[in-house]
Order: C-alpha cells, then structure tokens, then sequence
C-alpha cells in the first residue's frame, strides 16, 4: 500500500482515506483533519447546554433538556457526518442558534402564537421541506453563484467579526451595562473565568506565532484544566439573574460550571424524537400567516448558509475563482436536510455552524474533519458530562482567534472603488452589530443594487440580485406586513 506525505512529513494515506477525501491533494493530512475536527466539535459543543436551555422553555413538562440535549447531539452527529461523507466539506451542523428562540419564545410561547412544541416543529420541518425544494431545482445554488465575488469576501469579514463579538460575549469580556456594551464588569476584567480566557487566548496565539501545530486545541485544552482546577477550589458556580431580573454571581462562569462530578457516562433520552404536529400549526394560524413565518425562517436559514460556506471555503483555500466552494450543490442539498431533520428529530432548524472555521484553522480541509466532528457528537449523547466539562470561557477563545484570521481578507476589497466598499462596508459591519449573519447579507446585497443604479450600471445587476434582493427588503419588513395581514 502506498502512503503519500506532506510536504510536513506527515502519513496521509491509510486505507483510501486519502484517495476517497483529497486529503493530500487539498494540502492536508490526517492528523490535521482529525485536530481540525476536534477543534471544531469543541467550539461547537456548547449548543447540547445551551440548545437544551433554550427550547426546554417551550417545551412540554414530558420532554427533558437532558432528552433535548442527547436528540441534539444525535441530529448534529448524523448530519454533520453526512456533510463529510456526501459533500467532502470541513463544516459541522447542529440546532441554529436565533431559530432555536423563535421555536421557544414566539412559537410555542401560550403568550405569543400560542403553538405546542411540537407544532412549532412541524413548521420548522416544513421549511426544510422548502428549502430542500429550493436546492434540487437549483434556485438555491443559482443565487450563490450570482453574488459577486466582493460580497462574498465581505461575508466572510463579516462573519469573522460576528463570531469574534459572540466569543467576547460568551467569554464575558464583553457585557451589557451603562452602555450598549462594556468592558467586563463595569469597565474592568474582574473574575477567575476572565483570567482562564485571557491566559488560554495567550496560550494559542504564543503557539500560533511559534507555528505549534494544534494551537488552537492546546489553548482550549490548557484552559479547560486551568478552569478544572480553579472550579474545584473556588466553587465558583455560574452566573444568573433573580426573581427581580438582576444579574447575580456575575463573576461566575458564563454557562456551566467545569467540575468532575459524577459518572462521566450517562444513558440518553430521546423523548423530542417524533414530537412533531406536521399540520396543526395550519389549523390555528391559517395558511397565510403559516406561509410568512416559514418564509421568514426560510430565509435566515437559507443566507447564513451561504455566509457560512463561504467563510469556511475561503479559510481552507477551497474557493474557486468566482469565489464558490466545491460541490456546493451537496453543501446546500446537506445543509437543507438538515432542517428537516431538526424538525423530524424534535431539536429545531439544523444548520451549517460557522465556528467550522475553529477547525479550518486548525488545519480542517476535507470531509474527514466533519465526520471527526460528527463522531464526537455521537459520542457526546453518553459522555455529556465531560463535553460540559469545556466551559464557555475556553471554548470562546477558539472565535476569538478565528474572527483574526478571517478578518486578513478584508484587504482583498477595493476600499477606494465607492461600488464595492459601501455594499462590503455595510455587509461586514451589520453582521456584529445587527447580531445576524442574514441581516448582513441583506443590507449588503441591497446596497449593491442601490449602489449599481446611482452610478448608472443597473444592467450589472443580475436577475436574481434583484429577486433576492426584493426578497430581503420584503424579509426587513415582516413585521408590518403580518400587522396589516392580521
């Protein structure tokens, strides 16, 4: 049997694991993609906490988080092994973050549309079901390949900068307070969890700059004894709010407590398996009003996605010259199933997660990352102990880190040419500060059609710019559209 190395010496080729995922043709080995994938899940790894968190609001007294934790992990587990397999892409899913709330706190709040749980999943099957459409008859596709190549380099800004915000926030570096936002805790750092964040970002970037190979799953690894340790003798406890809404124990860990209590091993419950009304949800709202909020949630879903895969392409050097990943088709088709596999499964909307550029830049090339990735979901339904042993302040540090190596393509965008710099400058900075991916895309696609028609080259704008971005004034507008419609 042949083995092929790398230009670092490293054994790429046991088995057809070479030949089957491009390992070595795509400048990778496989210690790197398993790295890559581990990095990967870790940063991943909150969503079984928070996920469970989240929709256990919602959900019926019958369903425990514990049960929405393990149907969580076993979703992500399976299709993030499928986008390994089927597609050969370094990008892990699971239950999206955003329409995971909507599920809990608007669909199946008594207060909001009054929907059970398992009627907010069927509309969540049900735009997966539209969004799977969408890609087999190529529309979805089609839309990917009309944006211009700028646009999809300021997507990739823009989410590096996103995923930076949301890892200063989870690490508690950034916080609410008499601003919109603060440093720390009331202007200063204070806090042992601060000071495991701190020292793991300096662990990783001292080993980045000395070109240590595993930098990134060194420093969470580091930081994850280190918050061992302190946990053990300081009894920290995590942060919460009273009965009055103030904040309480603000200098404890931002979402669970690193402590080795118990039996790392636990048996799952797969109670949200099936818990789905595919039609009840007609019933009460009417189809009308059932057609906007799939319509809305379609469209999250659909352009993060594609903000997503672009990022995840550009940071493993997998972008063609117009900017598009391979196999985007099988990406897309995955990603959609998905969807439909979060309602089936009772978890929410699956989707592609962009902390996948965490293991890119660990090295993550090809699909075999992804199967890593999945794997560990998969393990995680029994081991959740030691998962929810990585506290949020280390597993942050892998964003942080990442937003940097993704913000260096930012000077790939002609900032002196007004046609691309306003629709670029709009799309990478409303991702951070609007907190959404889409609304990003949205402003910036827009922009560019305004920008195109002020300087007389409407006929540069291509049919589906138009259509998409028609689709994202109507998206920005939902709210008095469905008070008129009621």
């Amino acid at each position: 049997m042949s083995v092929s190395t790398s230009p670092a010496g490293e054994r790429t080729r046991p088995g057809g694991l070479d030949s089957f995922f491009h390992i070595s043709e795509r400048g990778s080995t496989i210690g790197r993609e398993v790295r890559g994938g581990l990095v990967t899940f870790f940063a991943m790894a909150y969503i079984l906490v928070v996920n469970a968190s989240v929709l256990s609001a919602g959900a019926p007294s019958t369903i425990s988080p514990a049960a929405i934790a393990a149907g969580t992990a076993l979703v992500a587990g399976i299709m993030t092994i499928l986008m390994g397999v089927v597609a050969n892409f370094p990008m892990g899913l699971a239950a999206g973050m955003g329409l995971n709330a909507i599920v809990a706190f608007t669909l199946a709040n008594p207060d909001a549309m009054g929907l059970t749980y398992a009627e907010a999943m069927g509309l969540i099957f049900w735009e997966g079901v539209a969004i799977t459409v969408l890609v087999l008859t190529g529309f979805r596709g089609a839309v990917f390949r009309a944006v211009p190549a700028e646009l999809k380099t300021a997507i990739s800004v823009g989410i590096g900068l996103f995923i930076c915000f949301v890892g200063l926030i989870n690490a508690g570096i950034v916080r609410p307070g008499g601003t919109y936002v603060q440093l720390g805790i009331n202007g200063s750092l204070s806090g042992w969890p601060m000071l495991v964040f701190i020292v793991g970002l300096i662990i990783v970037i001292v080993l980045y700059m000395r070109n240590v190979q595993g930098a990134i799953l060194i420093g969470i690894a580091a930081a994850t004894v280190i918050a061992v340790i302190i946990q053990a003798l300081a009894k920290l406890g995590v942060q919460g709010t009273n009965e009055a809404g103030e904040a309480v124990n603000v200098t404890g860990w931002a979402t669970n407590a690193p402590a080795l209590d118990g039996s790392p091993i636990q048996l799952p419950d797969f109670a949200t398996l099936g818990h789905i009304d595919f039609f009840g949800a007609f019933e009460k709202l009417g189809p009308v009003a059932v057609i906007l909020i799939v319509f809305s949630l379609m469209l999250a879903d659909f352009f993060d996605t594609m903000g997503t895969m672009v990022a995840v392409g550009a940071g493993a050097h997998l972008l063609d010259e117009r900017g598009n990943p391979p196999r985007t088709r099988e990406v897309l088709l995955i990603d959609s199933l998905a969807a439909v596999a979060g309602g089936l499964g009772g978890v929410s909307s699956n989707t592609s997660y962009v902390e996948s550029t965490s293991g890119v830049a660990e090295g993550a090339r090809t699909g075999l990352a992804s199967i890593v990735t999945g794997a560990m979901f998969i393990l995680s339904i029994f081991i959740a102990p030691l998962v929810e042993l990585v506290p949020a302040e280390a597993a942050s540090i892998s964003l942080i880190f990442v937003g940097f190596l993704m913000m260096m393509n930012v000077a790939d965008i002609d900032w002196r040419n007004p046609l691309h710099a306003v629709p670029c400058f709009l799309t990478i900075a409303m991702m951070p500060f609007a907190y959404s991916i889409t609304a990003g895309i949205g402003f910036g696609f827009i922009a560019f059609v305004i920008t195109r028609v002020a300087a007389g080259k409407a006929r540069d704008v291509k049919t589906l710019m138009w259509i998409v971005s028609a689709l994202f004034v109507i998206y920005f507008c939902l709210g008095p559209i469905e008070a008129l419609l009621a």
